[in-house]
């Protein structure tokens, strides 16, 4: 069985089908999902997605390139995260894709928002959903100084949709995260990131949609399902010259072995 490490099943485009979605996640063989908040505002359809299917898990955070929205108090992410089938903090980080015209200097609100929600995950012990873009060093540097390096007391957790070089992975992985691919894996033009991912030790490796986002080939430019995880796992067996199975049993156990403070053992490995 596989497992999506990071979908939004809560967006317009997946939400209103979702009975669909679970079927086909089951004929696909995709077991679990975790759904992933990027606001304070969603989070309670997030959750709610979690508590109605046992199948599904989620998130609390506030997206970095998320303006104009509640920004996550310590406090709020301390009681939200605390509340069932709540299994990680994030997505979180950085992002200075879009500056729109500002310096990187003016971006110290998401550095600051970054290190709310790092303490948030440590004081909770659940892992880190770590979203990065045109950020890497600056991402790197806020785990650093926050005490993510991988000792006793990290929170950990994974560097997720990964398109950034071999150094900034072997990095992540030195400080204890798990590295995820997304379908961006099987793009044409995405060698870049296949060079990674043959890298990274099967034992930290996770593989995820961001469904609605980055359908798979070939499905690229369509609305992404869980159900095309697979298509991800089947370009890093390839990558590794494994055995599609292998790659779902690496793939799910380090989805376990990640979130195991968190996961009910009787939940694990479903």
């Amino acid at each position: 069985m596989f497992v999506d490490s990071h979908c939004h099943l809560n967006f317009p485009d997946l939400s209103s089908q979702l009975d669909d979605i679970l079927a086909a996640m089951a004929q696909a063989r995709v077991g679990r999902a975790l759904c992933i908040s990027t606001t304070l505002e969603e989070f309670p359809a997030v959750h709610r997605l979690a508590l109605m299917h046992g199948n599904l898990w989620a998130t609390v955070g506030v997206h970095p390139d998320e303006e104009g929205v509640q920004e996550a108090r310590l406090q709020d992410l301390l009681h939200l995260g605390s509340l069932p089938r709540v299994i990680g903090i994030g997505e979180t980080g950085l992002d200075y894709y879009r500056l729109n015209g500002r310096s990187v200097a003016d971006m110290q609100w998401q550095r600051e928002r970054f290190r709310v929600h790092i303490r948030a995950a440590r004081q909770l012990g659940k892992p880190l959903v770590i979203h990065t873009r045109n950020a890497a060093a600056d991402t790197l540097q806020v785990l650093k100084e926050e005490g993510e390096d991988g000792a006793s007391g990290s929170a950990g957790g994974v560097f997720h949709c990964f398109s950034e070089d071999w150094s900034v992975a072997q990095v992540a992985l030195d400080a204890g995260f798990y590295i995820s691919f997304s379908g961006i894996l099987t793009f044409k033009n995405a060698q870049a990131v296949r060079d990674v991912a043959a890298k990274v030790p099967l034992d930290r490796v996770l593989i995820e949609t961001d469904s609605p986002y980055l359908a798979p080939m070939p499905y690229r430019g369509k609305t992404n399902t869980p159900a095309y995880v697979p298509l991800v796992a089947q370009r890093l067996a390839e990558l590794h010259g494994l055995p599609l199975e292998a790659i779902a049993q690496h793939t799910s156990d380090n989805f376990d072995t990640l979130f195991a403070r968190v996961i009910a053992p009787e939940n694990a490995g479903k």
